[in-house]
This record gives structure tokens, sequence and C-alpha cells, in this order.
């Protein structure tokens, strides 16, 4: 059985040939490339089959020759030499997208959650609170990032299907509505008691779907399924 990989997230194959489409990052059959072909040993004749060799002539047995697919070429990885490379290189090489976005992702909900709360029950100390949180997200993007466009860059290979385009979509709204909320709260600190409280908290709402809808779609990247 043949077995093929994608060359964007590493999706592995098993079929006479590629899918039409990676089911994980969207790619083309063309970004597969081929990685083992294992043929099926064809069956001996029968004995009664077999043909005995003229008495006259002897018999004469030739090598069998194996005929194989040649393996794909992979280009060997640049080897970093500036500072900023070498520490890129080791960003991408030890996860630090993965594990940068965990921050954020786990204080989001509690920031919105704090949010909703001051606004049912009018309770101000609930609005600092996820103002405060809020400040840690900010703190955390830059990071978040910048990790995730240089995974990109270097582990997907910039590709722009579906799936990539709603996740750059997904960290763009996340971020503009975070900043938003962030400078909402600086202006009026009192945002949930005045009449416009629905606006902030359902810019907060959006906020926390779309790190779902991010942090969903690293995780199909991550494990593949």
């Amino acid at each position: 059985m043949k077995k093929w990989q994608c060359s964007v997230c590493k999706y592995i194959h098993e079929g006479d040939t590629p899918p039409e489409k990676c089911p994980v990052c969207g790619v083309p059959a063309s970004k597969f490339v081929l990685l083992e072909d294992k043929e099926t040993p064809q069956e001996e004749p029968k004995a009664s089959q077999k043909q005995e060799p003229a008495k006259s002539e002897p018999a004469k047995s030739e090598p069998a020759k194996i005929v194989s697919d040649p393996e794909p070429e992979i280009e060997p990885e640049p080897i970093p030499h500036t500072p900023y490379e070498k520490l890129t290189h080791l960003m991408v090489k030890h996860h630090a997208h993965p594990v940068s976005v965990h921050m954020p992702n786990g204080i989001l909900p509690a920031a919105a959650a704090l949010f909703v709360l001051a606004w049912l029950f009018d309770y101000n100390l609930f609005v600092k609170a996820g103002f405060i949180n809020l400040v840690f997200v900010i703190l955390a993007l830059p990071l978040v990032l910048f990790s995730g466009i240089l995974e990109w860059q270097k582990k997907y290979n910039r590709a722009l299907t579906p799936i990539f385009k709603i996740k750059i979509l997904a960290a763009t709204v996340t971020t503009t509505t975070c900043i938003i909320s962030l400078v909402w709260y600086l202006v009026d600190p009192n945002v949930t008691a005045s009449p416009k409280a629905w606006v902030f908290i359902l810019i907060n709402l959006i906020m926390l779907g779309s790190a779902g809808v991010a942090g969903h779609i690293g995780g199909k990247l991550v494990f593949k399924d």
C-alpha cells in the first residue's frame, strides 16, 4: 500500500493515489509526496505450470529486477546563521506558538464571563477584574501572533487554503475585538452600566468565539483529526 504525505501539514494518506485534497489543511493532491511503495509479491506458479528447461540447454538463473518508485527529493532545511534565524528556528522547532497561545485562550473566557456578570448584576468589581484579565491577554498577543506567523511561514509554507484563511481571520478578529474592549473600558470604566453595554458584551462574545475557532483549527492542524 502506498503512503502519501501532505507537504504542508504532514498528514499521511494510504492508497494507490493521493486524495483530491488534504482532509486536514485542504491543499490539492499535487502537494502530496510518495513516501513508501510496498509491492504485493506475485504468486509463484504452481508445480504443474512450471516448465522444465530443455536438456540440451543448461538452465540459467538471472537476478530479478525490482523496480520501485523513486523517493521524493527532500530539500534540506537551511542552516540558521544570524541570531534572528537561530531564534526563529528554535521557536518553530519547540512549538512556541501552541505553547504561547494557551495563556490568552485560558484568560479570554474568564474576562468575557466577568464582563457578563458585571452587566447582569451591576457589579463594577467584575468589570475591573475583566479589564485586568484583558491586560494580560494584550501582553501575550505579540508573542502569540509573531510565533503563529513564523509557524505558518516555515512549517506550513504560507499555504492559503480555506482552513488557514479562517484561522488568520479568527486571529485578526480576536486581536481587534480585544483592543476595542480594552480601549472602551479605559474611556468609560462604567461601560457595563451604560446604555450601550450590550454592544460591549457582544464584542467580548465575538472575541471569545473567534479565539475558540482559531484554537479549534490549531488543534486540527496539530493532531490531524
